[in-house]
């Protein structure tokens, strides 16, 4: 089992850690849903280092990305990112990630921990145009300082103006007596803030001062269970649940990543589905009545026959009833449908809703 610089740390805050993607994290502190109500109304830290990054560096950094990735990277320019995914050969995806240019031919890949060796080995089965590639996954350590109050909390730690960066931008400079450090402004969590990319020898300084400052905010350490209620609430999509190498981008409602301007792995299956529509469709609902979802739950329709599956589900802490995602047949997935949720011997009926759940 990996640790991260913070694990100490954590430990010592009394986190109740676990296993997550082969490394040894906390999963909550105090309790998920106070964790999660202090990154909706204040601010919350999460060490989330486990995450993976690579540099493509070099003229032909591009051509790899837009080879290997759905969402079109031409479109970047430095001090912007890009959320998006690679299309794996057979109509699925190989994991979703987002997409930093740092320089005109360097640009940083952050994909998920429990890919990180697939995602190398695939890129670079890929790189037949002599891109240079290095995976620094070891070296970095990654926190995201999320909730409504992370710019005035953070703004004493930088001499940038915080509040100038806009959603998936980022800037390259001081930031809590570090310098060259990542301030980008992405999350998991819709509620704004901001991820912090900085050397492994850096962020318990990094971790101390964000604390400091953000003393008077609130500020409070959040663990991994938060961050997945948190994420639900907004609809993102988690890799291993909801994406997966047998879901495609389309099914699972990411068109908009998924840019046929260019050519990109697949692109010609994926763009016959995208016109003809695929059979099934991820979905949200909301639960009419009370319950919790969980992921692996069967999706039935009114005579109890099996229709689809929960990929992920939770009972939400802003809302306070049980919510969901999952995937059924295209023409049960309009808004309004109404479905049963198998949960142990009862089904439970829901609704198709429109994302987000959480509405801030």
């Amino acid at each position: 089992m990996k640790n991260t610089a913070l694990t100490s740390t954590h430990e010592a805050l009394g986190a109740k850690m676990v296993p997550f993607a082969g490394y040894n994290m906390p999963v909550q502190y105090e309790g998920v849903n106070a964790e999660h109500e202090t990154v909706r109304t204040a601010v919350g830290v999460f060490d989330v280092s486990h995450m993976g990054e690579f540099l493509i560096e070099g003229p032909n950094a591009l051509a790899l990305i837009q080879k290997v990735t759905s969402n079109d990277a031409s479109k970047l320019a430095i001090g912007k990112a890009q959320y998006s995914c690679f299309p794996n050969d057979d109509g699925g995806i190989v994991d979703d990630l987002i997409v930093y240019q740092i320089k005109d031919e360097t640009f940083l890949l952050v994909v998920n921990a429990s890919n990180i060796e697939k995602d190398w080995n695939w890129i670079a089965s890929k790189n037949d145009v002599g891109a240079v590639m290095r995976n620094i996954s070891e070296d970095y350590s990654l926190l995201a300082i999320q909730g409504p109050k992370a710019i005035d909390a953070m703004q004493s730690l930088s001499s940038h103006d915080l509040s100038a960066i806009k959603f998936y931008n980022f800037v390259v400079g001081d930031f809590a007596g570090i310098e060259n450090v990542i301030i980008s402004a992405t999350g998991y969590t819709g509620s704004g803030g901001f991820e912090i990319y900085c050397k492994n020898n850096e962020v318990k300084q990094v971790w101390d001062k964000v604390f400091e400052a953000g003393a008077a905010y609130g500020i409070k350490p959040i663990g991994l269970a938060a961050r997945d209620t948190l994420r639900l609430e907004m609809g993102y999509c988690l890799y291993g649940n909801d994406i997966t190498d047998t879901t495609s981008p389309i099914e699972a409602g990411l068109g908009w990543i998924t840019k046929f301007t260019k050519d990109f792995t697949n692109c010609e299956a994926l763009e016959h589905q995208k016109r003809t529509g695929p059979e099934r469709k991820l979905v949200a609902f909301e639960l009419d009545e009370r319950g919790i979802p969980r992921q692996g739950y069967d999706i039935v329709d009114g005579q109890g026959i099996k229709i689809g599956v929960v990929t992920s589900g939770t009972m939400s802490p802003s809302l306070g009833k049980g919510i969901g995602l999952g995937y059924v047949p295209t023409v049960m997935a309009s808004v309004g449908n109404n479905i049963h949720i198998q949960v142990r011997k009862k089904a439970i009926p829901a609704t198709v809703v429109k994302l987000p759940f959480y509405k801030g």
